[in-house]
């Protein structure tokens, strides 16, 4: 099981990831929306704001999200882990059901790029 501090490097691996992005994964990560990120095995809640093609204002609380993000990701800490080291394939994670994401219809279909 990954700690906190590895899911949370982690998470700002992704958004470098992003930031370094070109054409349609740019175009998807530009988006301007609230972020929350449930590691369920450590009851723990990221949330932060994806803006600018990287993901800002990242804080972290014990517990499930405080309020309702515009885009919601759940999974185990090894599970986020693995997706940023491309060690697991995110369709095939989300399809398992190893990784739930919910967010608008919109989002969905902005989103699916960067999937």
């Amino acid at each position: 099981m990954a700690n906190a501090e590895e899911c949370r490097e982690a998470l700002e691996q992704l958004s470098r990831n992003m930031a370094k992005s070109t054409g349609d994964v740019r175009t998807a990560a530009s988006l301007d929306r609230s972020l929350s990120c449930r590691i369920t095995d450590l009851d723990l809640t990221f949330a932060g704001q994806l803006r600018d093609g990287r993901i800002q204002d990242v804080v972290a609380a014990p517990g499930p999200p405080a309020g309702k993000a515009d885009i919601r990701l759940t999974m185990s800490s090894d599970d986020l882990v693995a997706l940023v080291g491309g060690r697991l394939n995110f369709a095939s994670a989300w399809a398992s059901g190893r990784v739930r994401l919910e967010a608008g219809f919109r989002d969905l279909l902005r989103l699916r790029t960067l999937l």
